[in-house]
């Protein structure tokens, strides 16, 4: 046999495969899908981030409430809005009675790093305390709503 009869006979022989690839079309359309699936999945997860914020400003709100029922036992009243929740954490002046910290660190800010609002009297019981939501501002609704103590 030549040697030109040798390497066709290599080409086109059953026991050697050519190297197979994907075709533009196929990845293409996998493209496709993989943004279809992006499309549909990532509202349904933003949402719930969005609801998670809300959900941790409410837990944080009732921990600082009861923080601040544990003072007031202790001291015989809430902080005044000049104290603010700076005195669960550290003696205010005059408070004889205090029996803290109340607060094993520093008052967090809300989950979009705002500082929690706190009124003592406040509008709406003896103090008021409140997130201000996603927006930072006064009323909202869905995610951007106030997060309050009242409610």
């Amino acid at each position: 046999m030549t040697s030109t009869r040798r390497a066709a006979r290599s080409r086109t022989s059953p026991s050697s495969k050519p190297a197979r690839g994907f075709t533009l079309l196929e990845l293409l359309v996998v493209m496709v899908i993989i943004g279809l699936l992006a499309a549909y999945v990532a509202p349904r997860y933003f949402s719930q981030v969005g609801r998670s914020e809300v959900r941790s400003a409410q837990a944080q709100i009732a921990a600082l409430r009861n923080a601040l029922d544990a003072y007031r036992l202790d001291v015989g009243s809430y902080p005044s809005t000049e104290q603010g929740l700076a005195a669960l954490s550290a003696r205010p002046q005059g408070a004889t009675r205090w029996n803290g910290p109340y607060l094993q660190r520093a008052v967090p800010p809300d989950p979009w790093g705002r500082p929690y609002q706190y009124r003592a009297p406040g509008q709406h019981g003896e103090y008021d305390l409140l997130s201000l939501g996603k927006d930072g501002q006064p009323g909202g609704s869905d995610e951007a709503a106030d997060i309050t103590s009242w409610q």
